[in-house]
C-alpha cells in the first residue's frame, strides 16, 4: 500500500496545493492471477471493484464464502461485450477486494442458458450429491430455453442444479435436470436458497412476474411450493428479479427478516433497481411490518444485488454497478460493467421504521491512505482542492461531517471541465447526484440526468463518504441510510475538488484518501 506524506502546504486564496511524496510499503499478499495485470488498464477500467477480464458481465450469482474463500459468480457471455447467451463466470477472493479470476464455472446446454441463481454450502450432505466426509456446494440457477422463448412459450424456464465436490473448482450439473418446472409464467426465475434452521429444511424465492413465490425442500432437489408475496406491495414498474431472503437482528438484537427484489423498470431514478421488505418469514410465508416504499440504493447504478451465503451473521451485498437503460451501449471495449464495492448492511430504526443501512466492508480500508485531513473548520468560500499526488489517477475517498448543514455541493472534474456534481439540499432534505456534465454522455438520452435520494436520518450533523473509481461513485450518507451509485464516463479522470457551501458551515470533519488499485 502507498503511504502518503504531505511535506509542504502551500496556501493561495481559495486553492490548497498539497505537495507530497510516496513511500512504498509492502504488498500483503494476494492469490496468484490468472490474467496479466496490463489488460486492466484500458479508459474507464475500475482499478478497486470487480470488472470481468473481458466481455460481458452483468447480476452477481452464486456468491457463497467456502473454507475462507468468499466465491463470487457471475452472468457472463465470453463472446461479446454486449448480453448474450448467459454463462456463470466465476472468481474468488479471501478479502471481498482482491480477486483471483477462475475459468467459467456453468456453460449453456441443452435445457438453455444459465441464468441468474444461488450457491449453498450443504454441510449435512442433504441433497446426497456428495458424502458426509466431503459435502458438496451446490448452485441453484435457472434454465432459459431460447427456442421456447422465441416460440412464444409460457414454460421456457426452469430451474436447475449444479454440484462440486472440489470446493467450487470444477461443477457437475445434476443428471435428472431441471428439479422445478415451469407451471405456465414466462418469468419465472433467479432462484436464492437459504438453510432456514427452524425447519431443518430448504427454502427457495423465487421471482415470479411481478412478485415473489417461496418453495422448501429437504434436499435441493424436491421441491414444494409454499406461497407467494408481493402483489399488493412494493413497486410494480416492471418484472421482479434477483430475490434474496435474509434473516437479520434489528437494534434491539430480535430477528426480522429482510426480502430483497430487484424490479426492471421502474426504479425511482429510471430504469433498474433494487427494493427491499422488512417483515417476519416463519418458513412459509413473508409477512412486512408495513407499507413503506424503501430502496437499497438511490442512484441508477446498483442492481441485481444480493448477499453471501454461509458468512454467519455477516450480512455481505454485492450489486451489479448498471442499469439496463444503457448497460449494453456503455462506451468501454474489452469488458463490460462492474461490481459495487462489497457492502456490509444492518437494520436500524429511524422515525418509527426499519430501514437498512449499507457501508463498505472494513477490508476496503486497508487500500485506503490519508493525504488530507481538517477538522473543525468553518468554510464560507468555495474550498478547491487541486494538484494532489494521490488523486491524479481518479482513485479517491471524500468523508466529510457538517453541523447543521446549509447547501452544500461538491463537484468532482477534470481540466478539461467535465465533472460530476454531488450535492444536498437542506429545504427539501435530498442529496443528488448531477452527471450532465460528466464526460461521454451521447451513447444514451437517458444517461445525462440528475439523480435524488431522500435524507432518512434525522440527526444534526450530516455525514457523506463519497468513494471515486475512475468512472464511479458510490455515496454513503448518514451512517449508511442513504446510498447512491452513479457511473460515469469521463474523457480523463477526475483530479480536482471544488467543496462549495452555500454559507458559512462549520466541517466538523474533512479528509481525503488515496485509494490503491487491486491489479
Amino acid at each position: 500500500m502507498k503511504k502518503h506524506i504531505i511535506t509542504e502546504i502551500i496556501f493561495i486564496p481559495l486553492i490548497i496545493i498539497l505537495i507530497q511524496s510516496c513511500e512504498s510499503k509492502k504488498e500483503s499478499e494476494q492469490p496468484s492471477r490468472v490474467y496479466e495485470n496490463e489488460i486492466f488498464n484500458e479508459t474507464h477500467r475500475p482499478q478497486f471493484h470487480f470488472s470481468p477480464p473481458t466481455q460481458w458481465m452483468n447480476d452477481p450469482n452464486g456468491m457463497v464464502f467456502h473454507q475462507g474463500i468468499y466465491h463470487l459468480f457471475y452472468q457472463h457471455y465470453p463472446d461479446s461485450n454486449v448480453w448474450g447467451p448467459m454463462h456463470w463466470g466465476h472468481a474468488v477472493s479471501r478479502d471481498l477486494i482482491h480477486w483471483e479470476h477462475k475459468p467459467i464455472a456453468l456453460f449453456p446446454d441443452e435445457h438453455g442458458y444459465i441464468f441468474s441463481g444461488s450457491a449453498v454450502a450443504d454441510v449435512n450432505n442433504t441433497s446426497g450429491l456428495g458424502s458426509s466426509d466431503n459435502p458438496p456446494l451446490v448452485a441453484i440457477f435457472t434454465y432459459h430455453d431460447p427456442e421456447g422463448n422465441k416460440a412464444d412459450r409460457n414454460d421456457f424456464q426452469t430451474q436447475g442444479i449444479a454440484y462440486s465436490l472440489d470446493g467450487g473448482d470444477t461443477w457437475k450439473k445434476y443428471e435428472k435436470n431441471p428439479v422445478l418446472d415451469n407451471p405456465g409464467i414466462r418469468d419465472f426465475r433467479d432462484p436464492k436458497v437459504i438453510r432456514y434452521e427452524p425447519g431443518d429444511n430448504w427454502i427457495m424465492v423465487l421471482a415470479v412476474s411481478d412478485h415473489v413465490s417461496f418453495y422448501s425442500s429437504d434436499d435441493l432437489i424436491n421441491w414444494k411450493f409454499e406461497s407467494d408475496f408481493g402483489d399488493s406491495f412494493g413497486a410494480h414498474g416492471g418484472v421482479w428479479e434477483c430475490p434474496d431472503l435474509i434473516r437479520i437482528d434489528d437494534p434491539a438484537g430480535t430477528d426480522k427478516w429482510l426480502l430483497l427484489v430487484s424490479i426492471n423498470p421502474g426504479g425511482p431514478n429510471g430504469g433498474s433497481a433494487t427494493q427491499y421488505f422488512v417483515g417476519e418469514f416463519n418458513g412459509n410465508s413473508f409477512l412486512p411490518l408495513d407499507s413503506i416504499q424503501r430502496w437499497v440504493d438511490y442512484g441508477a447504478d446498483n442492481y441485481a444485488g444480493v448477499t453471501w451465503a454461509n458468512i454467519q451473521d455477516r450480512k455481505v451485498f454485492l450489486g451489479w454497478m448498471s442499469n439496463w437503460l444503457y448497460a449494453t451501449v456503455v462506451p468501454t471495449g474489452k469488458w463490460r460493467s462492474a461490481m459495487t464495492l462489497p457492502r456490509e448492511l444492518k437494520l436500524l430504526h429511524e422515525s418509527g421504521a426499519y430501514y437498512l443501512a449499507f457501508t463498505p466492508v472494513k477490508e476496503y480500508e486497508n487500500i485506503r491512505s490519508g493525504i488530507y485531513d481538517i477538522k473543525e473548520k468553518k468554510i464560507k468560500e468555495p474550498l478547491i482542492v487541486n494538484a494532489i499526488s494521490g488523486l491524479e489517477d481518479g482513485l479517491f475517498e471524500i468523508d466529510m461531517r457538517i453541523d447543521s448543514p446549509s447547501d452544500v455541493k461538491i463537484e468532482v472534474g477534470n481540466k478539461l471541465g467535465e465533472k460530476i456534481v454531488i450535492g444536498y439540499l437542506r429545504e427539501e432534505q435530498k442529496y443528488y447526484i448531477d452527471r450532465t456534465k460528466s464526460g461521454k454522455t451521447n451513447f444514451n438520452d437517458q444517461f445525462s440526468a440528475i439523480h435524488y435520494a431522500p435524507r432518512i436520518s434525522r440527526n444534526k450533523e450530516l455525514e457523506m463518504k463519497l468513494i471515486f473509481d475512475v468512472a464511479s461513485i458510490e455515496l454513503f450518507a448518514d451512517q449508511g441510510l442513504t446510498v447512491m451509485t452513479d457511473i460515469f464516463f469521463p474523457s480523463e479522470e477526475y483530479s480536482q475538488i471544488h467543496i462549495i457551501p452555500e454559507e458559512e458551515t462549520n466541517f466538523n470533519y474533512l479528509k481525503i484518501l488515496d485509494i490503491e488499485s487491486i491489479w
